[in-house]
């Protein structure tokens, strides 16, 4: 395994740009029954909407501008090249900061933060860094099986050790936060701190997967009740892509690369 630590800058070429517009211009659209809403999946109108502005509106070098405005790396880490975003603090009591992404997202999900954290006008400072997770964004493509979130910490924790911070916090929500607690749980010498986030009905889904999670909860209890008709619902009506992804994620693979459709709604759940 290499140590080194590359700089990276975000550079799509305009021949992909243009393929993308091409597709999404020529677009096949499947048919719709009249009068089911969300019940059979993404309705076609609200799809269509979503492209068109993807096609026309949306400025993607305006956010390649916005993104390459960070400091980005990439380094290999168990077999795997990950990306990373490292952005230091000017203040010199500044923490490292180690912060996890969920599904399906990116480290762009924390650009609203950045700056609030590393040059905040009160409080504690920190040195931020955002790995894209094996197989997101630019930690792409996966070298081998086997990337669960315990292997993903491990490899965090060899990352804070390459970068040579000696104690650092780690943030994260939805799968990130499972990231995150792990990281905590190996390197827990080095971690000062754990701070978790996910919204109620992800923390519900999340459940399903736990072992013997189910048999703990009450359903007398008002909380757990809920808890239980969220898992219920999520497992009758929210779990096929996860089903797929889980059993056969090469088939998925094939029109997640092919189709600008399918990448637009994979994530998108009904409300």
């Amino acid at each position: 395994m290499s140590d080194g630590i590359r700089p990276f800058r975000i550079e799509i070429p305009r021949a992909d740009l243009d393929y993308l517009h091409d597709r999404l211009t020529n677009a096949r659209w499947s048919g719709e029954l009249p009068g089911v809403g969300w019940t059979r999946g993404i309705p076609l109108g609200y799809l269509q909407e979503l492209a068109e502005y993807w096609r026309r509106q949306y400025d993607w070098r305006a956010q390649e501008v916005r993104l390459n405005q960070y400091p980005q790396f990439t380094t290999e880490l168990d077999g795997q090249r990950i990306h990373f975003l490292h952005v230091r603090s000017d203040q010199a009591d500044a923490k490292p900061l180690l912060i996890t992404h969920g599904f399906p997202s990116s480290v762009a999900e924390f650009l609203y933060l950045i700056e609030l954290l590393v040059n905040p006008a009160a409080g504690q400072a920190f040195h931020i860094i955002a790995p894209s997770l094996p197989g997101y964004a630019f930690s792409t493509p996966l070298a081998a099986t086997g990337w669960t979130m315990g292997r993903t910490a491990r490899a965090w924790v060899e990352l804070m050790r390459r970068l040579g911070y000696e104690r650092y916090g780690v943030h994260g929500g939805d799968v990130g936060a499972g990231v995150s607690a792990m990281v905590a749980g190996l390197d827990g010498e080095h971690v000062l701190g754990v701070h978790v986030v996910t919204d109620p009905l992800t923390a519900a889904n999340t459940a399903t997967f736990l072992p013997g999670m189910a048999d703990r909860l009450d359903e007398n209890d008002q909380v757990d009740k809920l808890i239980l008709d969220r898992m219920d619902a999520f497992k009758k009506e929210g779990s096929g892509y996860l089903a797929i992804q889980n059993s056969r994620p090469q088939t998925i693979g094939y029109g997640l690369v092919d189709s600008p459709l399918l990448q637009l709604i994979d994530g998108l759940h009904s409300p």
